[in-house]
């Protein structure tokens, strides 16, 4: 795709901006802001020839730039340059001086005084404002070659610039084209650790991240395949083996009926797991609160049944036992933590509610340390080779909620704790 304004205009034009800003500043701005320094500088040059004139102005012409008016006994004299200066007649220059310094206007011309009066009489200076613009022009001429080679040189370092800029966008254009195939590089040659490094390593870690995820799914589809071919191969068989007259239909059946049960609670999960990504955006359990307590006794009355063999013991240590969440969402958590804990427990299940946590405690064997976090990852192999969805609805379902779950080896048995 051709780009109608590259990043190449887009810096030069800025540029050229800033050019035309600094031109401003110093050409117009900067000259009128010095101005009151540039009159107070004026009245000071008329004022040191005051002090010299003493009888007769026409000996002590000091600057042909000043012209000079001395009055004595009422006799006026003026200096022979007053003509060339100011084409007024004496009396005229005294009716517009009205202050012992300042300036009038005078056929679109600024002028300038500075008057004195001692024993020797009253004295004026007087200029035009060609000291001004002298300096005015002079400040120009030595600020207008540094601007054009100033200029010319952020030209030339921001085209170097650029052309580095843009190869480095140009590399992290490939790289994003190149996420989903094996074309992708993996660094790019980034020395300055600057925001596009940074980006470019984000991409890295995202790439790594889609492949990790893709890696993930296809093991997942595999294990979820294989966890419903299973059941499915048990249920064709007994079908055929109760058809063909080798299998007791009764017994068949209820078999078919066991696998049908697992496949149904396997079903259920799923579609929990992937209703969970869709909950995460809805506000309908956000605002919802249960009492803890009643919950878990109905879960533990019901898991009491599958396995009388064991202890369990329900310990409510305070009065802290309201959680946020919906009913369901809890049983979900309780049921799932309970049922893998069915499956390990030798001989005593322990539940404790203190300090708005839960801990669920089981006697079971203690649980290898690199598989923490892969036992709540959806069909990834974890306690004993196994896998499943219920850890990972588990995990889910807390997160929505705002809570965490982590597992620790206790001296004897492990330990789930939800905070």
């Amino acid at each position: 795709m051709k780009l109608k304004h590259n990043l190449y205009r887009q810096l030069i034009t800025i540029v050229l901006i800033m050019f035309a800003i600094i031109y401003v500043s110093l050409a117009i701005i900067l000259p009128k802001a010095l101005s009151p320094i540039y009159e107070k500088t004026i009245y000071l040059n008329l004022k040191t020839p005051l002090e010299v004139i003493q009888h007769d102005v026409s000996d002590n012409e000091l600057d042909n730039n000043i012209a000079y008016i001395y009055i004595k006994d009422g006799v006026v004299n003026k200096s022979n340059n007053l003509t060339d200066i100011l084409d007024l007649d004496t009396k005229q220059i005294l009716e517009k001086i009205n202050n012992d310094f300042g300036k009038f206007t005078y056929q679109g011309k600024t002028y300038y005084y500075n008057t004195q009066t001692d024993s020797y009489g009253y004295k004026v200076a007087i200029t035009d404002d060609s000291y001004i613009t002298q300096i005015k022009s002079d400040i120009w001429k030595s600020l207008f070659p540094i601007l054009i080679i100033t200029l010319l040189l952020i030209l030339i370092i921001v085209a170097v610039w650029s052309q580095f800029l843009a190869e480095k966008i140009k590399i992290l254009k490939e790289k994003v084209d190149n996420l989903d195939n094996d074309d992708y590089v993996q660094k790019a040659p980034f020395k300055v650790q600057d925001e596009l490094k940074i980006l470019s390593e984000a991409i890295d870690e995202m790439k790594m991240t889609l492949k990790t995820q893709e890696e993930y799914k296809n093991q997942m589809y595999q294990n979820i395949s294989h966890d419903f071919k299973t059941p499915l191969t048990v249920i064709k068989s007994y079908i055929e083996a109760i058809e063909d007259g080798v299998q007791d239909e009764k017994q068949g059946m209820q078999v078919i009926k066991d696998e049908i049960k697992k496949l149904e609670i396997k079903v259920h999960s799923l579609l929990y797991l992937n209703k969970l990504n869709y909950m995460k955006d809805k506000d309908v359990y956000k605002n919802k609160t249960i009492n803890i307590v009643d919950i878990l006794t109905e879960e533990v009355s019901k898991f009491k049944l599958t396995r009388p063999d064991i202890k369990w013991e329900v310990n409510i240590a305070d009065k802290k036992t309201i959680f946020k969440g919906t009913e369901n969402m809890w049983e979900a958590i309780i049921g799932n933590i309970l049922s893998n804990f069915m499956r390990y427990a030798k001989k005593s299940i322990k539940i404790t509610v203190k300090g708005h946590k839960i801990t669920f405690y089981n006697d079971g064997e203690a649980i290898d340390e690199t598989i923490f976090d892969d036992i709540f990852t959806p069909y990834k192999k974890g306690i004993k080779g196994q896998f499943g969805l219920g850890l990972s609805i588990v995990k889910k379902t807390l997160s929505l909620l705002g809570y965490e779950i982590s597992v620790k080896n206790e001296k004897i048995g492990i330990s789930f704790i939800v905070k």
